[in-house]
């Protein structure tokens, strides 16, 4: 019997290892509320379920765990141990992933789906390792536009307008046609459009249902099919605390978070449209962007964004010159 109590499978049956994942998104279930809440929630069963309950992951919402613009760095340093996070929000600390909401360069799924197999992909996952995160699923998000004054449809829109792009390279192309600034994270837009901070708040679909903008917008720039602002907002995991785990632990995260990738694709679509109808019963305009449009954007982004991007360094110079190959 003694000999039992020792073996390694009933060792870990008794304790089994236990990740805590930080997000800043509202909290619901694996069904239902925001769509990354619910990607985390369903991520964390199914490593659960691959290692007999060995591993187990624990999704603390709303920040609730971790301030916001905190939890990139923690997971770096293994001070945390997985999040699921804008990158854009980690381009102060590191400059490459502000590719992360590049203006203009990823305009519809189809070319999102293509990065992580291509060699921006695979670049891109190599220097996010050297700087000690794994990526364990690509999700991205398609933006969209609330504005409680006009339509935001070209670059000209945004004279004057007081508005939030949601990372560095977006603020930058934003100023350059005149658009008066403001940073802060998704979860406090909300009360900027209520005090007047802001007129208009560009962020992910599922943001813009989660953190109820619809109660305030006049107008609505959908992203559905396309937009200008497409986010990776990737589920990721200490390289730390990764390389401490066995072999067979660390291959049921990556085949976890692979297998999600199918469903975050079909969550972030089905918020947009789920975007439209939710601000249109409120009583807001609804307009969609054209190609035409798209253009504008993309030769402002170029001319501004895109070359102040591809100046930091030469690797960046890199990563722009592959993200532009996948279309």
């Amino acid at each position: 019997m003694g000999g039992l109590i020792a073996s390694p499978a009933v060792l870990r049956a008794q304790a089994p290892r236990i990740l805590k994942l930080s997000h800043q998104f509202p909290g619901g279930t694996a069904d239902e509320g925001d769509a990354r809440d619910r990607i985390a929630r369903r991520f964390a069963a199914d490593v659960e379920k691959r290692t007999g309950g060995g591993l187990q992951v624990q999704v603390y919402p709303t920040s609730s765990l971790m301030k916001t613009l905190a939890q990139f760095s923690a997971v770096r340093k293994g001070a945390l141990d997985m999040s699921l996070v804008p990158l854009s929000y980690a381009g102060g600390e590191v400059p490459e992933t502000n590719l992360a909401l590049m203006p203009a360069l990823v305009t519809s799924y189809d070319q999102a789906a293509k990065w992580r197999t291509a060699k921006i992909g695979e670049d891109f996952s190599a220097m996010l390792a050297e700087k000690g995160v794994i990526i364990l699923t690509w999700i991205w998000q398609s933006g969209a536009v609330a504005s409680k004054v006009k339509p935001i449809l070209v670059p000209d829109d945004v004279k004057g307008v007081k508005i939030r792009g949601g990372g560095r390279e977006m603020d930058m192309m934003f100023q350059s046609a005149g658009a008066i600034v403001s940073t802060m994270p998704s979860s406090e837009m909300y009360i900027g459009m209520q005090t007047g901070a802001l007129e208009a708040a560009v962020s992910a679909s599922t943001s813009l249902i989660s953190f109820r903008l619809d109660e305030m917008t006049k107008n609505l720039t959908a992203g559905r099919g396309r937009s200008f602002w497409f986010i990776l907002e990737p589920l990721i995991v200490s390289k730390i605390v990764f390389d401490a785990l066995p072999p067979e632990q660390q291959k049921a995260l990556r085949d976890a978070g692979q297998a999600m990738e199918a469903f975050s694709f079909a969550a972030a679509k089905a918020d947009d449209e789920e975007l439209v109808k939710v601000y249109g019963a409120r009583g807001a305009q609804v307009h969609d962007l054209t190609d035409a449009h798209l253009d504008k954007w993309r030769d402002l982004a170029r001319a501004t964004a895109w070359k102040d991007f591809a100046g930091k360094n030469a690797r960046c110079a890199e990563f722009l010159k592959l993200a532009e190959q996948v279309s």
